[in-house]
């Protein structure tokens, strides 16, 4: 008898509601939100709740959650109470394992899920959120190459025109510029006005401004109908004068890092904003970046590109390390991107050096591709290379299946005062990958070479520069100079030059700078 009543207990079909409950899960892990509103008491409110906590735990469409039925019991004919295990995995190592309760009820419809959020997560109450989010520890610095602060993560204040709350746009517009005329001389009132015509209806930046630029201008700033302030956390350099193109490769090299770091958690967060944390890890701070950027050498650098009026850039090596210890670029070169490293022209008669006996031209870094954390720097390319660039120019009509970037010079460069290619870096202890194996320069090779730097400096006049040599060189109207002095390598290329010298002017224009110690 008593075997009888135990096959029947094990065997019996679910009740109503327990079948509820189980439709209810399944739905969930369907993650069909409808069809599991539909089985609750407040179907609108349960359908808010479910898809806000699928789309906050999503996790950047990298997590999964599976629900499963832990128990249901019978209460009496019109009520059940069970429980649910859920268990959430985000990333490696992150996961999120827990059980919640609720009741089912038989109505007047059938049978549903009394509802409340609290069914499908801890805490959670109407109006109430979950969301998983990311957690960081203080954001670390960036040094230069001397061991000073050269970036760190201050607040940007952007200044937006918003037209939706600009009943005068011309009026807004005057006030704007007149405002911000301290700290950005070109924004105009028709230049602002042309950008929303641009775009109609939508906001437009005005300006990004620090916090001390923005402390003073905050007041008549939000006196202006129409303009809107965001602020948001963004890694800068702390000298305004810096702007090379390493920035950018800098704050992906220090994003990498803090990624690499970051922790986790998932938040309950109530209707008054107050939250409740149900699991994660704070990740521990990431380590400070030294960067290879000198900032004497990237002053000087600067100071002597933007008196070029075409498209101009100047990269700096150290031969003996590789580090990249400047990179430069005027208004026009950085309207087409970070062509210093990517720019393909034709070689021109930089083939000169490549055409020397017994030369491999990787031994000159050239045509190798180097990948390092934050940056892709290319040198350049023959024919059958089939390297990824961002950019390829033709000169005039002259067309060259060679071609050679403003980097691939200061490499080629380096590689004569070293005696073969360096791995180059822009964070110290990171130095690149080679898409190539290199060898050394040949011995014979290398003094030719170097009396081809030499013969330069005299018949090019900047043999007066204490041990400077390098080599000038031509691709049509473009001019370039390849210039070595010391554990200093560097190139200059200008675009449509007008005069034969000027790249080897704005070279020793830059030593110049540096000579006299103006850019400390």
């Amino acid at each position: 008898m008593t075997s009888t009543v135990a096959f029947w207990a094990l065997d019996s079909p679910p009740s109503e509601g327990e079948r509820v409950v189980d439709q209810f899960v399944a739905a969930l892990n369907d993650r069909d939100v409808q069809a599991a509103a539909a089985l609750t008491t407040y179907p609108n409110a349960a359908a808010a709740s479910l898809q806000q906590m699928f789309d906050g735990l999503a996790a950047g469409g990298q997590s999964t959650g599976d629900f499963e039925v832990g128990q249901f019991i019978d209460l009496s004919g019109d009520s059940g109470f069970f429980t649910v295990d859920s268990d959430w995995h985000f990333r490696d190592g992150q996961d999120w394992a827990y059980d919640t309760r609720g009741t089912a009820k038989k109505l007047s419809v059938g049978w549903r899920i009394a509802w409340e959020p609290a069914v499908v997560a801890p805490d959670m109450v109407p109006g109430g959120s979950v969301r998983y989010v990311r957690t960081d520890a203080a954001p670390p610095l960036v040094f230069d190459s001397a061991r000073n602060v050269l970036m760190n993560e201050r607040t940007i204040n952007a200044v937006l025109l918003d037209p939706a709350q600009m009943p005068d746009p011309a009026a807004s517009t005057a006030q704007l510029a007149d405002v911000i005329d301290v700290v950005a001389p070109l924004i105009t009132p028709d230049s602002l006005l042309t950008e929303l015509a641009a775009t109609p209806g939508s906001s437009v930046l005005a300006v990004n401004l620090r916090d001390d630029d923005f402390a003073v201008l905050e007041d008549d700033l939000r006196a202006i109908p129409g303009v809107v302030i965001t602020q948001t956390p963004k890694l800068i350099a702390g000298d305004r004068r810096i702007t090379s193109p390493l920035l950018d490769s800098l704050r992906d090299a220090w994003q990498q890092n803090r990624d690499a770091t970051a922790g986790w958690a998932v938040d309950v967060i109530g209707p008054d904003g107050t939250y409740v944390r149900q699991a994660g890890f704070q990740g521990p701070a990431g380590p400070d970046l030294q960067s290879t950027l000198d900032p004497r050498v990237q002053l000087a650098a600067e100071e002597a590109v933007v008196s070029a009026p075409s498209s101009a850039s100047i990269v700096a090596i150290a031969p003996s390390t590789g580090a990249i210890v400047a990179a430069a670029q005027n208004s026009y070169a950085n309207e087409q991107g970070q062509i210093a490293f990517s720019a393909m022209y034709p070689v021109g008669s930089a083939a000169d050096l490549l055409a020397v006996d017994d030369v491999d031209p990787t031994s000159l870094g050239f045509g190798v591709d180097y990948s390092m954390p934050g940056l892709n720097a290319y040198t350049g390319q023959f024919p059958s290379s089939s390297s990824s660039i961002d950019r390829f120019r033709n000169v005039g009509n002259t067309s060259s299946d060679v071609t050679v970037t403003p980097f691939g010079l200061a490499q080629m460069g380096a590689a004569v005062a070293r005696g073969g290619a360096t791995l180059p870096s822009i964070v110290a202890g990171q130095t690149a990958t080679a898409s190539k194996e290199t060898a050394a320069i040949p011995e014979s090779a290398l003094q030719r070479l170097r009396e081809i730097f030499q013969n330069s400096a005299q018949d090019e006049g900047f043999a007066a520069y204490d041990g400077l040599t390098g080599f000038a060189g031509n691709s049509d109207d473009d001019r370039w100079f390849i210039g070595t002095r010391g554990d200093l390598a560097f190139a200059v290329y200008i675009e449509d030059a007008y005069g034969t010298d000027q790249a080897v002017k704005m070279g020793t224009q830059m030593l110049t700078a540096l000579d006299s110690g103006t850019t400390e």
